[in-house]
């Protein structure tokens, strides 16, 4: 079996030091996702989305959770590659502060499809190191 992805913890400073820039862009695990982070981002003038992942046991499933969740452009070609193209053009979601994508039912995806989950995790950190050295920076919370 293969052992979850190693990931940070989202630190104490939480949304604000995301907001703030005391933490860095990132992707971190978090023990839940709940509404204010969206409405907090909103508040922030970061663009955000919920990816629900609670009955998502498959690639096919994540990246038709991040087609819905993350409103992609109808030619994201539902695989990797272009999942890691959509992360990197942004252009849809217009000029924000930031970027911020939450998932929620993380966990219980990555025990159903471990592989799955590291290659997800491994294009989330991808896109967020593009964006690091952008103006508008990405963080992923997995919840």
């Amino acid at each position: 079996m293969t052992s979850p992805v190693q990931l940070p913890e989202l630190p104490d400073d939480g949304l604000s030091g995301i907001f703030d820039g005391t933490v860095p862009p990132g992707v971190y695990r978090v023990p839940s996702v709940g509404p204010d982070a969206l409405l907090r981002a909103q508040a922030e003038d970061w663009q955000a989305a919920v990816l629900d992942l609670g009955d998502v046991t498959d690639k096919a499933g994540f990246l038709d959770a991040c087609a819905s969740g993350l409103e992609l452009p109808d030619w994201f070609g539902r695989n990797w590659d272009a999942l890691a193209d959509c992360l990197t053009d942004l252009s849809w979601w217009g000029e924000p502060g930031g970027y911020l994508i939450l998932t929620s039912g993380w966990p219980a995806f990555e025990q159903a499809a471990p592989e799955t989950a590291a290659q997800a995790a491994e294009v989330l950190t991808a896109a967020v190191g593009y964006w690091a050295v952008r103006d508008a920076s990405l963080t992923a919370l997995l919840g």
